[in-house]
């Protein structure tokens, strides 16, 4: 499989991790799962992300799934795989692993420890020396991470850190730092590198249009996304913009902190791609009055995907 590059583009989705209801891994779900994301035409896949559960698995079931994904995709589309951890050594460990199983690249977040821009930037710089020649996202998400990392960080760590070839952007708001990056290389000042945005694809649109090159993130219709961007890419921002408006209200309901993932794997769930909705615990279970909030939502979705022809 080809490495990741400056050059990545399209939609990269975040994939979930299935469950049986009692907790164990569903393996058959992770087939079907990677069969459906292909023939919705994403780009590629990234797994053990935060919304994939990575935290709640072990080291052994991390492989497994990575393994599994690779197998059933057998080199037809990139996997990156993230390896956030506390500490460098079992990042290095996963990260060279998963890329000795054909893996394109890795994800990395900043531990909450990190504050100040020297700091970033020293884990950064170190990061990109224990993973050695293996290209790396670096995940700007602060909603999570807790940590904030300015546009002049991001061209230090592009400019001294070689194996940086991705930002994963989900600052919010944060539509002025795509602007500010991506001046930064026009201008010859940082290399170009490939920008996939986050958040659930809630600003996709805006972000296109401010010059991210797809999107890195989930949702329970990942044909919106790769709708969007491929609109964008044919130069007909209405149309990625009319279809972002179909799928906005369930893609705004999903963003809930909480419950949203519970809601997009109870979609998934729904049309066949994984076998239960159930997170491992601990996590959140739909409510009778949360599930009917989602039908009442895919019912409006398709009456709005057919006025549009989508």
């Amino acid at each position: 499989m080809a490495r990741l590059t400056e050059d990545a583009k399209g939609v990269y989705v975040i994939a979930v991790t299935p469950f049986a209801d009692d907790g164990a891994l569903d393996l058959e779900s992770i087939d079907s799962m990677v069969d459906f994301y292909e023939g919705a035409g994403v780009t590629g896949l990234t797994v053990l992300g935060q919304l994939g559960e990575a935290p709640k698995l072990t080291a052994e079931e991390s492989r497994t799934v990575v393994e599994r994904v690779l197998k059933r995709l057998d080199g037809r589309l990139p996997v990156v795989v993230g390896v956030s951890a506390p500490g460098l050594a079992p990042m290095g460990e996963l990260a060279k692993a998963v890329m000795g199983e054909g893996a394109a690249g890795v994800m990395v977040a900043p531990p909450w420890t990190v504050r100040t821009d020297d700091q970033v930037f020293a884990f950064y710089q170190s990061v990109g020396e224990t993973l050695g020649d293996t290209p790396f996202v670096l995940q700007d998400y602060p909603l999570t991470t807790n940590v904030t990392i300015a546009p002049a960080v991001i061209e230090r760590v592009v400019r001294e850190v070689p194996n940086c070839v991705m930002l994963k952007h989900e600052d919010w708001p944060g539509l002025s730092k795509i602007t500010t990056l991506r001046a930064a290389s026009d201008k010859g000042s940082m290399r170009r590198i490939s920008i996939l945005c986050g958040n659930g694809g809630l600003f996709l649109p805006e972000e296109m249009g401010r010059g991210a090159d797809g999107a890195m993130t989930g949702f329970c219709y990942p044909e919106m996304m790769v709708g969007v961007v491929e609109a964008y890419g044919a130069g007909n921002p209405d149309r990625a913009h009319e279809i972002f408006d179909a799928y906005l209200p369930l893609a705004r309901y999903e963003q809930q902190q909480g419950i949203g993932l519970a809601c997009r794997k109870y979609v998934l769930a729904k049309r066949g791609v994984i076998k239960s909705p159930a997170l491992r615990k601990p996590g959140p279970r739909l409510s009778a009055l949360d599930i009917a909030d989602v039908e009442r939502l895919l019912a409006r979705q398709a009456i709005h995907l057919k006025e549009i022809g989508a």
